[in-house]
């Protein structure tokens, strides 16, 4: 095996830049940092080439890197058009629309959790569309903006990643399928097949949305978040409402103005419509299908489109209408209208921000030159870019020489049923270090497949499709990596679903991260260790639940006593 560069460095970057987010509580300035650490690092403590590096090698290419530049315009219309539809009365409209269903601070945690799996195609429309809207609505019900962003966050990634007709799904299956070709022999396993079955073995993720209404339900929290709903209780001046810019606005009582909710319903339907609709026909058009072929399957479909375009022109649609409507019905003027949206824009900056430097660490802890093109040799571009994944998964690979041909069964098979803790814990702290639940699928996912189909015997049979270990240890990678993505101060959805939700970006973290943890810990005590002693999945899943209950009735405190 080729020494890794850098070793233990390799991971300095975005230790330094959690430590430093978690302690300051400055997000960017955090990134910039750790930013600035890596760079030091490739150079060899080289100032001069270090400071060059930073702007040209690694922000400069990510802000400019065509796919980016389509998600911070999806960011900004999409804070353009809440602006304009907060303005002119549209969101109060919607309120008023949703508030017979959420008339108390359960019913408002349960619509927010169940309009969230009804917008499962895309987690970053989730979140900013989510945050955005029903911000109004638990400001009402005194529903702490730090408890908004944990709903809208434990939702969005988690409902994104099983849904079949989902971004996600394509990429998921891509990696999967790049495992099954490197196993170097003929196999009747598939991608989808393997992808289908790991469902129920994505303990955190199942988990983690049963969470979510439990917490609505009894009306426990713990930890940070118990604190947080009881100053919110609290507060008769509602201090948080008044941070936000957009409440400005919602706040701005104009005479002769009603509040309509189609003002609002109009425009965010539109930009969902629209967003399915290029999803459909842009994927539909990367297949490139020959004339008389069969219509392939929808979930192929979604999973070959362009994903930031279809957001892009969805926002662009969504703002338009919304500018369209307070015009038609003389609800501002053209400079009025021009305000709101600036306005709007303006308060999702610091998320375009924070996105950009994360999505420039991500990269500088990659694999991938500035140009995305693939190593073909070992650290091919360490001059740029640290290989922490590939450090990371070292443990991983040292474990494998250790269970080779010459290692005694027993041990064999100790670490064959260890395998879905392993990885479940690899992927979490993976995603956790480089904030990206893709990148760690990417790296992890045909490494698993390959040592787990070894491990099992694979080499020397036909491997079942069906086998609880293998699907598993596949299961345990995705759910792992989103369990490190909801953890980490650095994760691009942590980050929107915080700025969306108008709650300070640590203040979401800090309040998340012990429910995460809970999940976590249930998700590898009563479900990967014993299922890799053979427990049923259709037992553990269960028993889970009911692990959940039992710690948020120990650990939970009502957050309307004190």
């Amino acid at each position: 095996m080729t020494t890794h560069p850098y070793g233990w460095l390799s991971i300095l970057p975005p230790l330094v830049a959690i430590v430093l987010a978690i302690t300051t509580r400055r997000a960017t300035l955090s990134l910039v940092v750790g930013l600035f650490c890596g760079v030091l690092v490739t150079k060899g403590g080289h100032l001069g080439l270090a400071v060059h590096d930073l702007f040209e090698v690694h922000l400069w290419p990510t802000f400019i890197d065509p796919g980016k530049l389509r998600v911070f315009s999806f960011t900004l219309m999409m804070g353009a058009m809440i602006g304009v539809i907060c303005y002119c009365g549209g969101m109060k409209g919607l309120i008023g629309l949703i508030s017979p269903f959420a008339k108390t601070r359960r019913g408002g945690q349960l619509v927010t959790w169940l309009l969230g799996l009804l917008i499962f195609f895309d987690d970053y429309a989730n979140s900013i569309l989510l945050g955005n809207t029903l911000r109004p609505l638990c400001d009402r019900l005194k529903i702490s903006r730090e408890k908004l962003a944990y709903l809208v966050d434990s939702t969005a990634a988690p409902v994104a990643g099983i849904s079949l007709l989902s971004t996600w799904v394509a990429v998921e299956i891509d990696y999967v399928r790049e495992g099954i070709e490197a196993l170097g022999t003929s196999t009747e396993l598939t991608a989808i097949d393997l992808f289908l079955g790991s469902i129920p073995y994505r303990f955190y993720v199942l988990i983690s949305l049963v969470l979510v209404p439990l917490v609505a339900l009894t009306g426990r929290d713990f930890g940070p978040m118990l604190k947080a709903e009881r100053r919110r209780l609290r507060s008769t001046l509602d201090e948080e409402a008044k941070l936000h810019p957009f409440d400005e606005l919602n706040e701005h009582d104009r005479e002769g103005i009603s509040a309509r909710w189609y003002n609002a319903v109009l425009p965010i339907v539109s930009t969902l419509l629209v967003v399915m609709g290029l999803l459909y026909s842009t994927g539909l058009q990367s297949l490139d299908l020959a004339p008389g072929d069969p219509t392939p399957k929808l979930r192929d479909i979604l999973g070959a489109a362009d994903s930031s375009l279809a957001l892009q022109y969805g926002a662009l649609v969504g703002l338009v209408l919304a500018v369209v409507l307070a015009l038609v019905q003389r609800l501002a003027t053209e400079k009025e209208i021009m305000r709101a949206m600036g306005q709007g824009a303006k308060v999702v900056l610091p998320a375009i921000a924070i996105l950009w430097c994360a999505s420039s660490l991500s990269r500088m802890t990659g694999s991938r030159a500035v140009d995305g093109t693939m190593s073909t040799t070992p650290y091919e571009f360490k001059s740029h870019r640290l290989y922490t994944g590939e450090f990371l998964t070292q443990f991983l690979v040292a474990e494998e020489d250790d269970t080779g041909p010459s290692a005694s069964s027993d041990k064999l098979t100790t670490f064959t049923r260890l395998m879905p803790t392993t990885v479940f814990i690899l992927a979490a702290i993976l995603s956790f270090a480089t904030g990206t639940s893709f990148g760690t699928m990417g790296i992890l996912l045909p490494i698993v497949v390959s040592l787990t189909h070894s491990l099992l015997g694979g080499d020397s049979g036909e491997l079942p499709v069906g086998n609880a270990i293998l699907l598993a240890s596949v299961g345990g990678v995705l759910a792992g990596a989103v369990f490190g993505d909801h953890c980490s101060p650095i994760s691009d959805t942590t980050i929107l679903s915080s700025q969306a939700s108008g709650c300070d970006h640590m203040a979401h973290v800090i309040t998340q991260l012990p429910y995460a943890l809970l999940v976590g810990t249930i998700t590898i005590l009563f479900g990967t260790l014993p299922l890799g002693w053979g427990f049923s999945v259709w037992l553990l899943l269960p028993l889970q639940i009911v692990a959940l209950c039992v710690a948020m009735a120990f650990f939970g405190r009502d957050s309307e006593t004190s």
